[in-house]
């Protein structure tokens, strides 16, 4: 199975918000979809899901033309929708039966569902009752309810607190070991890196960086050095002219324009008898290569 979006446009009153993008699934796993809004991504996901149309390209699924008859997905939209006066349970049969499920069937996953979810005490509450993370909990459910072979997800961990963050994220993890296609789109760049190994960065409608994101990384120089001691090196920092980041018990994130700075800063600390627990050269966060690559515009 894969899903191949190839040369795909769309234009809107003139304006072209989806500009020739290509990329594909071509095993179970965690896509990235990022830029920054209005970029595409929206309309991209609507058009892969068939919800709109696209004007050119081709987009298909197994193979196949994309039809939303036909494709078994799960989408959770960035902008958020629940009825607020509707019981929470009442909810998810409905959309269960929308996707084609048995009663007793969608009550099953329901349940199931709820109880990976910790919100099996909100079933029979109106989900005005919830708290926003919960209610991003119940339509993340929405989502994933009828056992779709593709999911969407615009913002995942919007709202949520690190305890649901948490739970999502392991669901995730689930999910692709069960043979899961699924596309994420975030501004959270660290939930990104976390979960996809490949990416593409879209700019005013236009693919602007694409690729296994390890791979996108070993093309940048190192910028970065982490070192964790036992005493305040201030002094040997500024003896090097180098930038502290970030420090936080004697825990230094230095910028680094090269390695060898990096290494002379260790061989100072370890001459003075200083202990170093830890010392790490790191590569730019996708987060430095995001801003890199769209900040300017």
């Amino acid at each position: 199975m894969s899903l191949v979006l190839k040369n795909v446009s769309k234009t809107y009153v003139g304006k072209k918000v989806v500009d020739n993008i290509s990329f594909s699934l071509t095993k179970p796993g965690v896509y990235g979809l990022l830029g920054t809004n209005g970029a595409g991504k929206t309309t991209t996901i609507r058009m892969l899901l068939g919800i709109i149309k696209k004007d050119s390209g081709e987009i298909t699924w197994k193979g196949k033309a994309v039809d939303r008859e036909h494709v078994n997905f799960g989408y959770l939209p960035e902008e958020r929708g629940v009825y607020p006066k509707t019981k929470i349970f009442d909810q998810l049969m409905y959309f269960a039966e929308l996707k084609g499920m048995k009663k007793d069937k969608a009550a099953e996953s329901i349940n199931k569902w709820a109880k990976e979810l910790k919100v099996e005490e909100y079933l029979q509450m109106p989900a005005e009752k919830l708290s926003k993370g919960n209610q991003q909990k119940i339509q993340f459910m929405t989502s994933i309810i009828h056992d779709p072979e593709l999911i969407v997800l615009d913002e995942p961990f919007s709202g949520l607190d690190p305890v649901n963050s948490e739970i999502i994220k392991n669901i995730i993890i689930d999910l692709v070991r069960n043979g899961k296609y699924i596309i994420m789109s975030s501004h959270q760049m660290a939930s990104i890196e976390e979960f996809c190994s490949e990416i593409s960065i879209l700019n005013k409608g236009k693919t602007v960086l694409q690729g296994n994101l390890k791979e996108i990384k070993e093309t940048y120089p190192a910028n970065r050095v982490e070192v964790n001691v036992n005493q305040d090196i201030t002094t040997y920092i500024k003896a090097l002219e180098l930038e502290v980041e970030n420090e936080t018990n004697n825990n230094y994130v230095i910028k680094i324009s090269e390695e060898e700075k990096a290494h002379k800063l260790l061989n100072n600390l370890i001459k003075d008898g200083i202990q170093v627990d830890k010392f790490e050269i790191k590569k730019p966060t996708l987060n430095d290569i995001f801003i890199e690559r769209v900040g300017e515009e």
